[in-house]
């Protein structure tokens, strides 16, 4: 529909004003809270990752469409809650102990949030004990982890060798990225999955939560 259009092209471009007044005409239009947000807000967002992937618009773009993809959110989180519509699942994620970097940690809990998945995120200089812990408490499907200094790694392994320890490995899925991350060390620890950027973090999550089902 030409509304639902409307409001995918003002979160690509950024317009946080133009969205929520959008969102709510198509509500008045008699468009269900669960359209809107697919077929608009989360549309909108694919199209952002993407574009960023390819890098035809950069890190100042994507926070600006995140800024009206949250104003869009406003208006339509209380009536999903009310209609008791679940997001795609719930991601843990965090900087690893020791790093206390978090500029691509921030960008990819943006594109979580914006492809539909419910975020935690635990900030930065996380130990493994807490990583694990909050995944269990939330109920999450995925343990997102991010290290830009090479020192802070072992963390990582240490994270998916307590989820095998305690028999959660097969519920709760890993992901790990970074500057000195590869997809070679992620094999190393037995990680589920790689993201060298956050578009491919965000597809890799969504891969986790059809495994986990």
């Amino acid at each position: 529909m030409k509304i639902l259009k409307q409001i995918a092209q003002c979160l690509e471009t950024g317009d946080d004003a133009a969205v929520p007044p959008l969102v709510s005409q198509a509500l008045a239009e008699g468009l269900v809270p669960k359209t809107i947000l697919d077929e608009g807000l989360i549309a909108g967002m694919n199209t952002v990752g993407e574009r960023f992937r390819i890098h035809e618009i950069f890190l100042p773009d994507v926070l600006m469409a995140a800024r009206a993809m949250y104003a869009g959110m406003d208006i339509l989180k209380p009536l999903l809650i009310r209609s008791g519509i679940s997001s795609r699942g719930r991601v843990v994620i965090g900087s690893v102990q020791g790093d206390l970097h978090d500029i691509g940690k921030n960008l990819v809990g943006i594109m979580l949030k914006g492809a539909g998945f419910e975020v935690i995120d635990l900030g930065n200089d996380v130990g493994a004990e807490k990583f694990v812990a909050a995944a269990k408490d939330h109920g999450a499907l995925a343990i997102g982890m991010s290290a830009l200094l090479t020192t802070t790694m072992p963390v990582m392994k240490e994270v998916v060798d307590r989820l095998k320890a305690e028999k959660l490995s097969d519920r709760i899925k890993t992901i790990i990225g970074g500057a000195p991350v590869s997809k070679g060390y992620a094999d190393e620890i037995g990680a589920d999955a790689y993201g060298y950027d956050c578009a491919q973090a965000v597809a890799g999550v969504k891969k986790l939560a059809e495994a986990v089902g």
